[in-house]
Formats: structure tokens, sequence, C-alpha cells
């Protein structure tokens, strides 16, 4: 009955089917096109590119995908993945965890508590699926009733469980971050450190005043260093001559191309492609060499950035520049961890002190901006999940909205949908903002983009649509914060349905992560429509910045209703089940990691926990002065005091190990690599792969069926 009831209010019909397609993107078998499925083993080398195709056998069930997918243990995610990998997997560990042990009470405690309660009046026991949730939420607990109490003890419960989860899992990540580093063979950024605000010396040029500076201060441990240059001029050339090679690359795959260029052909269709052909050739070559006389110009004229790297002997020595302030002047030889050299953000170097605090002011008013529009979206679809403002505002709409299916379309899936379509735009909108703020590492722009995303997110999902209204009533909330809670209380659970039918819409975006029907669709085309082979071929890498906003989420939503309306709780564990087992699969076989941060994102998960038990216990606050049982409200009241101090326990106790790595750690891996003979070499050359990209000598070897084309032809042979 229970079961029948919580369909009834997303649509029984619409939530089964979305089931199914999910069900069946799990179970069938992985479609021939590996570019598509598995474009990770191809560009490793463990798988080769083929046709991709069309084969009826590929669209039958089959949990083979599963089982390899499942197989695989956590350290050989780490070995195959990283670090970063395998905390965005214990995201979903750690909230399987949570939601199994409040799933339990929820569903077998809370729920039947809820039922049997007698504040709604006139319960038909023969109509239970057309009732509201109500019946199973707290709203259906009598005022005063000692019924209360199983919530005030699961609130108590649910919050110590969260706080243990939370506290074995940061444990785990900071000594798996440990052990990581410790076992890592020696890597550039573990010996380098970014020097910003070199002041500049009449006469002097700025490497050389590197070179003074720490052969004076780091005589023990100075290595080398390489000072950055403006090369965006440079850039730009490249990214032009690699968009031609792209467009020539193109057209010679066209079939009969090369051999009918030397005849008149079909109305000249030929003769005009191998005249194109032989057009862009020019182009390329021309571009070439300007890029050669730019990069010897870039060279030789003092076009310096006031920063540079700056390499150590050893990583203790590293450390203790970083972490030392280095002049009288704060704003002089400023000092931060150097990021991997593949992780390198090389456009803003060139940005001044006052662009780049320009640059975070424009993006803290865009990104208000943003979060004022989104409030559109977001009244339509509260406008939506209204059915009598609809026929009032629609009336011919009224004999349409009557029919049950249509009226659970329009009011059920159709707002979560929309819902979902407008916040797919904004993930590569936040990314932009934080690319706009001056990071210099790729990883830096994707955690900026993350905790954006994350707050945007909770604001614009969650409060945004408890607190339906205009935006002077959704402000008004905030004019009494003693009455927040109150209100909060009356506000979330009428929300219920909606959060329900959001989740249940979001299983089907987990069958797009794994069928790929866009980039399928696209590679379709390509391949039999265009006919084009690009030659070149990149694994995609996983969006951090999208998925762990939308997981904690839906973790807010868990913890936040566990107590008002538990019945959200089966569908966030489904959720969790099949983003387990589909997110191994994309790491292992579809994406390629960019970067490792060495699991930096753990805090915005702990952080986002923690602000998760807040509310819900001021929501139980509030819920329980509505309920009018004031000794439960008055012994709440601890619950958030001590939930704070176990967060600052927590961040004193493992942050620190996620900004910097322990002098013990660090000497001991010196030590240990004293006795490497390939220790020097190594040195040696760790200053080379500072340097910029545009600037760094490259091999080319010469295409026998064209002319030369020295700065590309290396990345496409």
């Amino acid at each position: 009955m229970i079961v029948s009831a919580l369909l009834t209010s997303v649509g029984i019909n619409l939530a089964l089917c979305i089931l199914f397609f999910t069900l069946y993107s799990v179970l069938r078998k992985q479609p021939g096109n590996i570019e598509v499925y598995a474009p990770r083993l191809v560009a490793e080398g463990k798988a080769r590119r083929r046709g991709g195709e069309f084969n009826i056998e590929d669209l039958l069930p089959s949990p083979g995908w599963v089982q390899r997918a499942w197989h695989p243990s956590e350290d050989d995610l780490l070995a195959s993945c990283g670090l970063d990998a395998v905390v965005f997997m214990r995201i979903f560990i750690f909230s399987l965890r949570v939601f199994t042990v409040a799933g339990i009470v929820g569903v077998f405690v809370l729920v039947p508590v809820n039922y049997l309660g007698d504040q709604l009046s006139g319960i038909d026991f023969a109509d239970i699926p057309n009732k509201s949730l109500d019946l199973f939420s707290i709203s259906n607990v009598k005022d005063g009733s000692n019924r209360l109490w199983v919530h005030f003890s699961a609130a108590y419960l649910i919050s110590a469980v969260v706080c243990y989860l939370l506290y074995a899992e940061f444990k785990y990540i900071s000594l798996k971050r440990l052990a990581y580093y410790s076992a890592s063979s020696p890597q550039p950024h573990q010996f380098t450190i970014l020097v910003r605000g070199i002041p500049a010396h009449d006469g002097s040029s700025v490497g050389d005043a590197v070179e003074n500076f720490f052969t004076e201060y780091h005589p023990s441990t100075y290595l080398s260093h390489v000072v950055v240059r403006r090369t965006r001029k440079l850039r730009d050339l490249m990214t032009d001559a690699e968009n031609l090679y792209r467009r020539l690359a193109h057209l010679k795959s066209r079939p009969h191309t090369s051999e009918h260029s030397r005849r008149s052909g079909f109305l000249g269709i030929f003769r005009q492609n191998g005249d194109l052909v032989r057009q862009y050739s020019k182009k390329l070559e021309d571009l070439e060499t300007n890029l050669r006389i730019e990069q010897s110009d870039a060279s030789l004229r003092r076009v310096e950035v006031p920063a540079a790297f700056v390499c150590f002997r050893s990583r203790y020595g590293a450390a203790t520049a970083l972490h030392i302030q280095q002049s009288v002047n704060p704003t002089q030889w400023v000092t931060e961890q150097a990021p991997e050299p593949r992780d390198i953000y090389w456009p803003f170097f060139s940005a001044s002190f006052m662009q780049r605090w320009v640059s975070k002011l424009v993006v803290f008013v865009a990104s208000f901006i943003l979060t004022i529009i989104f409030l559109l979206p977001v009244a339509i679809v509260q406008a939506l999940t209204n059915l009598d403002q609809l026929e009032t505002t629609f009336p011919p709409l009224v004999g349409i909205l009557e029919i049950t299916v249509v009226s659970q379309v329009i009011t059920g899936y159709l707002p979560s949908l929309i819902l979902h379509l407008f916040l797919s735009f904004v993930p590569p909108i936040m990314k932009l903002f934080s690319t706009m703020q001056g990071f210099i590492a790729l990883s830096e722009i994707e955690k900026s983009a993350c905790n954006k995303m994350l707050w945007f997110t909770i604001w614009n999902i969650f409060f945004a649509n408890v607190l339906a209204g205009t935006i002077s009533s959704r402000l008004e909330i905030f004019y009494d914060p003693k009455t927040i809670p109150s209100k909060l209380a009356v506000l979330v659970p009428a929300q219920a349905s909606f959060f329900i039918a959001y989740v249940v819409t979001s299983w089907a975006s987990l069958s797009s992560e794994l069928t790929f029907l866009l980039t399928l669709v696209g590679n379709f085309i390509q391949r039999h429509c265009l006919k084009s082979h690009d030659s070149e071929f990149h694994a995609p890498s996983i969006t951090y910045h999208s998925e762990i906003p939308r997981i904690l989420l839906f973790g807010l939503l868990g913890l936040t209703y566990f107590i008002l309306a538990p019945l959200i709780l089966p569908f966030i564990l489904v959720f969790l089940c099949f983003g387990y087992i589909i997110y191994r699969n994309q790491l292992l076989n579809v994406y390629m990691p960019k970067y490792e941060t060495g699991g930096k994102f753990w805090p915005i998960v702990h952080n986002s926990t923690i602000f998760s038990l807040i509310l819900m216990q001021a929501i139980a606050f509030g819920i329980f002065s509505l309920k009018k049982l004031p000794v439960a409200s008055s012994l709440i009241l601890p619950l958030p005091v001590l939930t704070l101090l176990f967060n600052d326990y927590c961040r004193k106790r493992f942050l620190p190990v996620f900004h910097a790595y322990p002098a013990e750690t660090l000497i001991k891996k010196d030590r240990e690599d004293q006795n490497d003979p390939s220790l020097n070499e190594f040195l040696d050359g760790v200053v080379n792969t500072y340097r910029d990209p545009a600037l760094m000598p490259r091999n080319h070897s010469q295409d026998r069926h064209e002319r030369n084309s020295p700065l590309l032809s290396h990345a496409y042979s």
C-alpha cells in the first residue's frame, strides 16, 4: 500500500518507465562503438578503434559489463584512475552506508508511526493510492503526541551515525592520501613551487632576480628555475595551426580526393578539393613560419611575467620555501604549490594582480545575477506542480488536466525534467567563471567550480523550490532569523512529492551517463554520413564539478526529509546503487584523468554533509515547536552545537593533511630517494617540465605525402 501511494504521487506509469529504462541501460551490452563507450581503453592502447557497425546483439540485455565494473578492487581503481577517482567512489560508499541506516529506520519505524497518527482526518484504507504523502509524513502525527519522541530519537541516531561515518571516511581518506604520496615515484610538482610578485630591478631580468634571491637565501636546496613568459599570441597561432591541420586532414580523408586532385573531375569538384588541399597546405606552412618567428622573439625579447617556477633538490626544501614568508613585504615573492605540469592552465599567467582582483569581483557579480535569473525556471516549475493554479490560469486546459496520465506528466515528471534541463547548462558556466578568477591549475578551476555549483544547486534547487513565490517572499524568511526553523518546518514537507519526482527523474540522467546517446549519434553521423575519420583521439575526463554537487544534493534531500517524509529514502538508495556501478564503469573504461589532486575534493563533501545535518536539526527544532512538544525542541538544541564541535575537531585533525604534507612524510621520502641512482637525472629534467608548451622546441618528422608540417605532425602521426 505504501509503495502504491508513493508511486502515485510521482506517477506510477512514469516511475516504472524511468526505472525500466534505467535497468535496461544497466543490463544491456556496451555497443560495438568502442570509441564512444570505452574511449579510455582506446587512448591507453588496450583496445583498437573499429567501425562501430550496428549489431542487434548489442541491444540485448547482458549483465557482463556490470560484473567487470564490480570486480576490480579499490587498489585496482587507485592504480588505474588515481586517488581522486577513489574519493569520488567513496562518496557513493559513504552515502550508501548513511542512507541504508536511514532507510531502515525511516521506512520500518518512522513511516508506520506517521501513518498510524491521527492528525489528518478522513483516512480511507480503500483509497490509499490517491491519498497524499502527508499520511506517511510527520504531518499526520498529532500535535503533542508522545509518538514524536520516536522522531526525536531518530534525529539523534542519524546525527550520530553520520558523524561517525564522516569521521571514519575523513580518517580513511587522509591516511590514503599520505600512503598514495609515500608510494608515488618522484614527481616534478613535489620539488617545485610557483613564485609570484617578483620585484623588478632596473637593468636586471626576472630570471636574474630569481637566481640571486634563491641562491642567497636557499643556497643548499635551490636547484633551478624557469620564468613564465607572455605567450598569448603564440597560443593563438598554435590554435589556428591546429584547426587548419584538422581541416586539411579532413579534406585528405575524403574518398578519391588525392587520386582525382590532378584530374578535371565531374563539374570540377575534385579539382576544387585539390585546390583546397594546396591552399590549406600553403596557409599551414605560413602559420608554422610565423610561429617559429614568434617563438624566437618571445625567447629573446623581455616578455617575462613576474612569476617563475622554482625547483629544489628535495621535497622538504620546496616545502620550507613554500610555507615561509620570503620577503618583508608580503606582496612580494609570494609562494604557492606548483601544480602538476599537465594540470597547468597557462593563459592566466599574464594577468596582473589588479586584473585577477577585478576578475574575482566580476565573477561574484555574475554568479549572483545567474542565481537570480535561474529563479525564472524555478517559478515555471512551481507553477506546473500546482494543478489548481494551472486550471485557474489556463481554463481551456481543465478538461485535459482531468486526464490522469496527463496530469501526472504535467505536475509530476515535466517540472523535474525542466529543472534538470536548465540545470545542465549551469556547470559549464560555473567552470567559465572559475577560469576567469585567475587560477593557474585546471584542478583548482574545477574545485572552485564544484563549490560554486554546490551552493548554486542547494539554493536554486532546494531553497528556491521550498520558498516558492515571489523573490521578495523568498527573502522575507530571512528577515527574522528566529522564525527560520519554524517556517522551514512548514514549507519543506510541502515539497516532498516534488523532490521525490526530482530524484526519480535523476534515474534517467544516470542512464544517459551510461548510454552517451548524444555522443553516439554524433559519432554515427561523423563516421557514416560525413565519412570523416579523425586521426586524433582524446578520451574525455569526468566533470567532478557537476557530478559531486548532484550527489551531495541528494544527501541534503535525504537527511532533510529523513524525519519529515522518509519515503524519499528508497528512491535515493536506488539512485546511489545505480550510480555506484555506473560510475565505476565510466572511470575504468571511459574517463581519462587529466590531473590528480590527491583527494582534495573530500573536504567539500565533508562541509556539505555538516551543512545538511545542521539544516535537518534546525528543521527538527522547528517541527517540534509546531507540534507543541517544547521539551523535545529544547533537547534538540545541543545537537547542532555538538555537530559544529565535531566539525571543528575534524577540520583540525584531518584538514591540514589536505593543505600540506607533514615534514615526517617529506623527509622520509627524501631519504628513500637518496639511494636512487636515477634521482640526479630526474632533477636535471625537472625544470624542463615547467616550460610553457608554446615555447618548447619540437621534433618533427617529414610526411612523404605532403610538405613538412613540423609543428603539428608529431601530434597527429
